[in-house]
């Protein structure tokens, strides 16, 4: 996400959720303190109980969606905001005792005899997580699923733009989990910013960069460490060998989740200079025959916000204006305020100082720029801010392989679009703006672990050599190892 897409907040009084915060951080350090080292079968029984929790509420979580978006797909809130964090929950709790387990490190016999080093993952303690609007319970629970995997305590904070799903959590949560293990509190900017004050043992916010940025500044000034999934302009690279329907699918599939209210949905369109006809021929081709009146059923996602409906709008009009082509991808549909359901149109090589290309998108807009040779889409990909995702077409793996290679972002995918942040196994995040830290997998429990490296002494060895005074035994030592 980006702050130009970020809505006004709603005005709010958030004395009282502030003091429900402090109260909440000050028991949860004190059960903390009492029990910071949870085995192995109470945190899979923690995990348990969240995969029940969400099958349990999944009709009312379907309700709550849709009534925070006007309109949303509920089938795809089962296919994620549900079944995607349950799986989750069962994988960590399958690979949990390995997660878990010591890792041994080598030590040099020759100076330390048999002594034995291994890295411990010990829970951090008392985590928070600052929760966007776009995936609220995916976003929150999710992430929650390596917190409780680590053995940490939480206090989530739902996005005041999904009021109906911020209270269903909260109440989820509280008849799931004692007060003093995992709590929600809910509020708007002051107690983001009371939330981003607070002395965590880590932190985790998904948004935009200036937001990001502030909270940042503000976890640092007490050596909170932070996890910060930021988004950006997610491009795909459309090789000359597919221009084709099956890409044209996957990119138009990724782009429709959500109404591109996704921070890895692609975000523009690399294609080369004279494909781009046949990239909008075969777009319209398939709106016309597997989505031909997409606006107007319940598979399309309202925006969040009229104000941000607005801003979209105003990005086409720009563009437009700027003499760009705009390709209707449904002609006679129109922008259905009622219910903040918007077409998706493509915008064909605007400038880079325009809006569509300075701003990432969130919605229904696709851009799509042209290139005359991989290079120059390369080029064109590191001219700008590393992205959260990255997306190559190309049946030559060589050239996949290439951009792979001579680009950075935080994940990527081959042939196909996002998979890389539904994968419960695979670390997700991003790198530069994109977001620093990874959630998901291993990698989730790593990150909200502190990773303690343990010595236990044994016998046979030369560690008196490193103690003043120095003499025969240092020096010994110190030939040795230079050969003398």
């Amino acid at each position: 996400m980006t702050a130009t897409h970020r809505p006004m907040a709603p005005s709010t009084d958030d004395s009282g959720a502030i003091n429900e915060l402090q109260e909440s951080f000050g028991r949860q350090r004190a059960a903390f303190a009492r029990d910071p080292y949870p085995s192995l079968e109470v945190r899979q029984d923690h995990l348990g109980a969240l995969a029940g929790m969400m099958l349990g509420s999944r009709e009312r979580i379907r309700r709550a969606v849709s009534e925070d978006f006007s309109v949303h797909p509920e089938l795809f809130t089962d296919l994620v905001e549900v079944l995607g964090v349950v799986g989750r929950a069962v994988y960590a709790a399958e690979q949990l005792s390995s997660w878990m387990a010591a890792e041994a490190r080598f030590t040099d016999p020759g100076l330390y005899g048999s002594a034995q080093a291994a890295i411990r993952y010990q829970p951090k303690g008392v985590v928070g997580n600052i929760v966007p609007w776009n995936f609220p319970f995916d976003l929150s629970v999710g992430p929650l699923v390596e917190m409780l995997a680590a053995g940490n305590r939480v206090i989530l904070k739902p996005s005041e733009f999904t009021p109906a799903c911020g209270e269903l959590l909260k109440e989820m949560i509280a008849g799931t989990f004692d007060s003093d293990h995992v709590t929600v509190v809910t509020g708007g900017v002051e107690l983001a910013r009371a939330f981003s004050q607070q002395r965590w043992d880590h932190l985790l916010y998904t948004g935009n960069p200036e937001v990001g940025r502030l909270i940042a500044v503000e976890a640092a000034k007490n050596l909170v460490p932070v996890t910060l999934e930021l988004g950006g302009k997610c491009p795909a690279i459309l090789a000359a060998d597919s221009i084709d329907a099956a890409s044209v699918e996957q990119v138009l599939g990724t782009k429709l989740i959500k109404n591109g209210q996704m921070c890895i949905s692609v975000d523009y369109c690399l294609v080369p200079r004279d494909g781009v006809d046949d990239f909008v021929a075969l777009a319209q081709a398939h709106m016309a025959e597997h989505a031909p009146n997409f606006t107007d059923t319940d598979d399309c996602t309202g925006i969040i916000t009229e104000r941000h409906l607005d801003r979209l709008i105003d990005l086409l009009d720009e563009a437009r204006d700027a003499g760009c082509a705009i390709v209707e991808l449904q002609p006679t549909a129109k922008v259905d305020r009622a219910s903040r359901r918007m077409p998706l149109s493509l915008v064909l090589d605007p400038a880079d100082d325009l809006g569509v290309m300075r701003e990432e998108i969130f919605g229904p807009i696709l851009v799509v720029k042209p290139y005359d040779t991989i290079d120059d889409a390369i080029t064109h990909v590191n001219a700008g801010e590393k992205p959260l995702g990255l997306y190559v077409f190309a049946k030559d793996a060589t050239i996949a392989d290439q951009v792979l290679t001579r680009t950075s972002s935080g994940g990527a995918c081959v042939n196909t679009c996002a998979v890389q942040g539904a994968l419960p196994a695979l670390g997700f995040g991003g790198i530069g703006t994109s977001g620093t830290g990874r959630h998901h997998g291993i990698e989730g429990f790593r990150e909200f672990s502190n990773p303690r490296g343990v010595v236990t002494r044994g016998e046979g060895d030369l560690i008196g050599a490193l103690y003043p005074p120095y003499g025969d035994l240092a020096q010994a030592v110190v030939t040795a190892a230079l050969g003398g």
